[in-house]
């Protein structure tokens, strides 16, 4: 039996041992990165998977930006199934918790740079995100958004920047 409940701070090393091996030692490179940098999640936005034994086997956040004049949104990502666990649906429960739990949190909208035929079944297409841009490098056919609240990236355009809270260095937090 498989679990979706709230991210905890005990899933941290499983979560980024899983990020590790599903998108390799270079996910930090990558440009969807620079938004999440020195940030936490979204308010209760970060969901685990866990199997009956209590192991995570997949993972998911929301982080909040600012999608250029559209003003403030939501970045998805990363989202990652363990190799084992794939093709049972597990990647598609957690990206329909979130953006229901978003929806529910009042978000407007939801933006990501991810494979299209994936996200598409979910509404995520490229139109919205036309005259936006990320601080970096990315594929336009992967810049993808979907809105929660009809109209919210409506003419849309500028620098998708981070805008949630920053992260509490580890010497602080003890």
């Amino acid at each position: 039996m498989i679990t979706i409940r709230p991210e905890i701070p005990s899933d941290i090393p499983a979560r980024e041992a899983l990020l590790d091996r599903a998108f390799g030692k270079r996910r930090r490179a990558k440009t969807s990165e620079r938004l999440r940098e020195g940030r936490v999640p979204s308010e209760g936005l970060a969901f685990t998977a866990v199997d009956g034994k209590g192991r995570l086997i997949g993972t998911i956040r929301l982080w909040d930006v600012v999608a250029g004049s559209a003003g403030p949104a939501l970045l998805l990502g990363p989202v990652a199934v363990d190799g084992k666990q794939q093709g049972k649906g597990i990647g598609a429960a957690l990206v329909q918790r979130v953006l229901n739990e978003a929806r529910v949190k009042g978000h407007a909208a939801v933006i990501l740079v991810g494979d299209a035929p994936y996200y598409a079944r979910f509404g995520f297409a490229p139109g919205p995100m036309a005259d936006l841009h990320l601080p970096g490098p990315v594929d336009r056919n992967r810049f993808l958004g979907i809105e929660l609240i009809p109209g919210a990236l409506d003419g849309a355009e500028g620098l998708v920047a981070g805008s949630g809270r920053r992260e509490v260095p580890q010497q602080q937090a003890a």
